[in-house]
């Protein structure tokens, strides 16, 4: 499908050179913001972006990860179980890790947020 875009001058920059790359950007961009919609993850700046939207406490209960993520995450466990981790997949397997905590410490205040309010009594 070909679209036409007026951007801003200030991103013209910032556009490559290749149309396979931008389409490459696009389809990015396409995915992150249906992961608001959906809350599902895709990325891990995924979670990032919806936390800084201040979501309810319903919807940080919602999130979980992509079918993609989710195969990334299990790939990377039964890697690191029997054959070990390479630098680069140590370094996102500690990113995972670490967002991981974030989004427990999260749901779980949003879980005691949902059994005080009113309707939940």
């Amino acid at each position: 499908m070909k679209v036409t875009l007026d951007l801003p001058d200030e991103w013209a920059d910032c556009l490559p050179a290749k149309e396979e790359d931008l389409a490459e950007i696009v389809v990015a961009g396409l995915q992150r913001r249906k992961s608001r919609v959906t809350h599902e993850i895709h990325h891990l700046a995924d979670i990032v972006d919806t936390l800084a939207e201040l979501p309810s406490p319903a919807q940080v209960m919602a999130l979980r990860p992509s079918p993609a993520l989710s195969e990334r995450i299990t790939v990377l466990l039964h890697k690191r179980r029997n054959e070990g981790l390479s630098s680069e997949e140590q370094a996102e397997w500690d990113d995972i890790m670490r967002v991981e905590h974030l989004v427990r410490i999260a749901k779980a205040k949003a879980a005691i947020k949902l059994r005080s309010e009113p309707a939940h009594k």
